[in-house]
């Protein structure tokens, strides 16, 4: 069990420590057994499932503080100590005690990070580890940074440009349901006693609209469920990567989404091979991060370059490279600089990317725009077709 200790030194100075003990009087044991006193011992909270620690730290914002002290000359205990002083959630400063608490022991800083995986990813632990190796926790800590944010520049690149889409196909399903399960009920009442054949297109719509307007509450409770399905069945696919298998089949679009995997993998790569972590183990920490489509790939282009294969040769053979990276990738090795030519295949490909996405949504969103309109306004010509019969006969 974990408890927080509030402990004076013997130069009076206030000190707070994560410990792990038995019960308290344990904990108490272990602060006097380092010279310390004790003032005040508590259980750390346990937070709730999915409340955990993970939705106030942000990994980017923790690297940018604990760069800029280091940069300034101060340790990384004395680091984290100010990012304790200055932290006010209570949920960020157990994660920074924990770290504490655990540096205070003799742990090496990726092994107080490992201990807490929901938090720090292996990708992140591995970049570390490697910086303890060369000393330079400051270099390795800005290239996660800009690894970060060029990952976070094309994902938010695509989420601005699915946001309007998505607010049409809302928008759009919204009228068309209100038409079909207020609108044409009400309709279906006024011609029913009227006598007069309909066109058979309309007569299906009325037909409906009579059917959802004497069973109202039956009706709403299957479209719940209908759509209640449907987002289930979009989490899972979401979760088993069966949407990514499922969109990547569409002519085009399969094609994009495959460069984008790889654009990811290059970076990913890069940035580890430049922070010296060798190629096999950083291709055995990607995979905890590509998709399941191209992760066997990558775990047999590991084992072949365990072989002593070359890398472009191996990517080659797994699929996991273009002409246009393979070439450099080629130059990387000739180079000795692998890294650095990944980290160029990824930019070069990040902006195809972007490119790709400027050109697909200034398409899609008038083809979009029209398909609903057609959709609304051919519930409409059907609603108005029996009046446009009835005024013709009566002229």
């Amino acid at each position: 069990m974990q408890f927080e200790v509030r402990a004076l030194s013997p130069d009076h100075r206030v000190t707070e420590l994560v410990v792990d003990a038995a019960d308290e009087s344990d904990a108490r044991a272990q602060i006097e057994r380092q010279g310390l006193y004790a003032s005040a011992v508590r259980p750390v909270r346990k937070l709730k499932p999915g409340k955990s620690g993970s939705g106030k730290l942000s990994l980017v914002l923790f690297s940018q503080e604990l760069l800029a002290l280091l940069t300034a000359g101060l340790s990384i205990v004395e680091g984290l100590e100010a990012l304790l002083e200055k932290e006010a959630d209570e949920r960020t400063r157990s994660v920074l005690q924990r770290l504490l608490a655990g540096l205070r022991e003799g742990k090496r800083f990726s092994g107080v990070l490992a201990e807490q995986p929901h938090l720090f990813p292996p990708l992140y632990v591995g970049i570390v580890r490697a910086a303890e190796g060369t000393s330079d926790l400051p270099r390795s800590l800005a290239r996660f940074i800009s690894y970060q944010e060029r990952v976070d520049a094309v994902r938010n690149k695509i989420i601005s440009a699915a946001i309007y889409p998505v607010i049409l196909l809302l928008v759009g399903g919204g009228v068309s349901f209100f038409l079909i399960g207020y609108v044409v009920p009400r309709f279906a009442d006024v011609y029913k006693g009227t006598g007069r054949s309909l066109p058979w297109m309309s007569q299906l719509l009325l037909n409906w609209g009579t059917f959802a307007s004497a069973n109202a509450r039956e009706v709403m409770v299957g479209v719940a469920l209908a759509l209640a399905l449907i987002v289930l069945a979009v989490r899972r696919a979401i979760a088993q990567g069966g949407l990514m298998r499922l969109l990547g089949r569409i002519p085009g679009v399969g094609e994009r989404m495959h460069i984008y995997e790889l654009s990811r993998l290059y970076l990913t790569l890069g940035m580890l091979l430049e922070g010296g972590i060798p190629i096999v183990p950083a291709l055995e920490t990607v995979q905890g991060i590509v998709s399941p489509g191209i992760r066997d790939h990558v775990q047999r282009a590991a084992e072949q370059i365990q072989s002593g294969a070359p890398a472009s040769l191996a990517f080659e053979t797994n699929m996991l490279c273009t002409p246009i990276s393979l070439r450099m990738l080629r130059v990387g090795e000739r180079s000795g600089e692998l890294g650095s030519m990944l980290t160029q295949s990824a930019k070069f490909y990040d902006g195809e990317i972007t490119r790709w996405i400027d050109r697909f949504t200034r398409t899609f969103e008038p083809l979009l725009m029209a398909a609903i309109g057609i959709v609304v306004g051919f519930i409409v010509v059907l609603l108005y077709m029996p009046i446009f019969d009835l005024a013709g006969s009566l002229s």
